[in-house]
C-alpha cells in the first residue's frame, strides 16, 4: 500500500446492509483503521452531502464528504462547495411531471443541486425527454433512487476536483462501489472495486471484483489492499 493515499468509499449498498441505511459496523471499522494507519478515508454518495459528514464523524473516519453524486463538497459542518444549480433539475422535475406518470420526489434530506425521485417510472424515457427538449440533464440510477442531476455532474466530477484540491494523484486512490453511480469514481482511481452482486457493467468497469455485498465485500476489498495483493 505504499502508494496509496486516498480511499473514495461509496455508502449505500457498499457500507450499509440494507436500504434503510444501517451500517456494517464492522465494515466501518476497518474504515477507522485505515484512518489511524494515516489514510483519508472520504464518502462519496448519492446521499446529501451532510449525511455524509455526519457519518465522518461519528464513523471516526476523515472529515470531508461528498454528496448529491458529485454535486457537493462538505469540508465542515459550514463549507459546501455546491458544484451546480438545483434549479436546473427543478425544471427537469417539472417537465417529467407532466409528461410521465408516477415521478414523485422521494423524501430524503434536503439536497442542494439535485432532484431525487421514487423509482416508480422508466428512467430511460425520462432521459429521453430531457434529450428531446434540449435539456443539460441527466437520470441517474443509484439502486435506492433516481436522481435529476446537471449532465456535467457524477461521483468522479466531484471526486477529481476534490483530489485536485489535496493534490492527490489517480495512481494513489482506491474507490469501492456497487452501482451504476460509481463508475465515474473508478475512473478517477487507479485501483477500484466492486462486488460479485453488482450489476454487469459496473463489475466490468472496477480493476477488482470482491465477493460479498452489505459491507461484507467492503472487507473482503480491504482485507486484499492490506494483504498487498492487488498492486
Amino acid at each position: 500500500m505504499r502508494s496509496i493515499k486516498f480511499f473514495a468509499i461509496d455508502i449505500d449498498g457498499t457500507l450499509t446492509i440494507n436500504g434503510n441505511g444501517a451500517l456494517n459496523l464492522d465494515a466501518l471499522a476497518k474504515l477507522r483503521y485505515l484512518v489511524k494507519l494515516g489514510y483519508k478515508v472520504i464518502f462519496v454518495t448519492g446521499r446529501s452531502s451532510l449525511e455524509a459528514y455526519i457519518l465522518s464523524i461519528y464513523g471516526g473516519t476523515t472529515q470531508i464528504a461528498i454528496g448529491e453524486n458529485g454535486g457537493v463538497i462538505t469540508t465542515s459542518p459550514v463549507d459546501h462547495k455546491l458544484l451546480a444549480n438545483k434549479d436546473n433539475c427543478l425544471k427537469g422535475f417539472n417537465l417529467l411531471a407532466k409528461s410521465i406518470k408516477d415521478v414523485n420526489q422521494k423524501p430524503v434530506f434536503p439536497r442542494s443541486t439535485e432532484i431525487v425521485l421514487e423509482r416508480t417510472f422508466d428512467i430511460n424515457e425520462g432521459n429521453k425527454i430531457f434529450r428531446e427538449n434540449n435539456l443539460d440533464l441527466k437520470l441517474v440510477d443509484s439502486n435506492y433512487a433516481f436522481h435529476i442531476n446537471e449532465a456535467k455532474i457524477n461521483k468522479g466530477f466531484g471526486l477529481g476536483i476534490l483530489l485536485k484540491k489535496l493534490n492527490i494523484d489517480f495512481d494513489e486512490v482506491v474507490a469501492i462501489g456497487d452501482s451504476e453511480t460509481d463508475i465515474p469514481m473508478f475512473e478517477q482511481s487507479k485501483f477500484s472495486f466492486t462486488f460479485e452482486s453488482s450489476s454487469e457493467n459496473v463489475r466490468k468497469s472496477a480493476t477488482h471484483l470482491v465477493v460479498g455485498m452489505n459491507g461484507e465485500g467492503l472487507i473482503n476489498a480491504i482485507d486484499l489492499i492490506m494483504r498487498g495483493k492487488v498492486f
